[in-house]
């Protein structure tokens, strides 16, 4: 399951990130690492972008970055 499948309220931990290159490295440096966990907090009206809170802040995510996003 990917972060994008998620619904509001739900949460899980975070399995793997997708691609490899600045996309990912752009995550990890947000905080979203494996082990991490995170839930989806709001969905705008046309499904883009998400509101995740994870380690304690709101971060804004793309759906195709949150699609790149493994959960668990």
């Amino acid at each position: 399951m990917t972060l994008a499948e998620l619904k509001i309220g739900q949460e899980g931990i975070v399995e793997s990130l997708g691609e490899k290159g600045i996309i990912r490295r752009r995550l990890m440096d947000m905080g979203i690492t494996p082990g991490a966990s995170i839930k989806v907090i709001k969905v705008a009206p046309l499904g883009d972008p998400i509101e995740v809170n994870i380690r304690g802040y709101e971060l804004s995510l793309r759906k195709e970055e949150a699609s790149q996003i493994k959960i668990k």
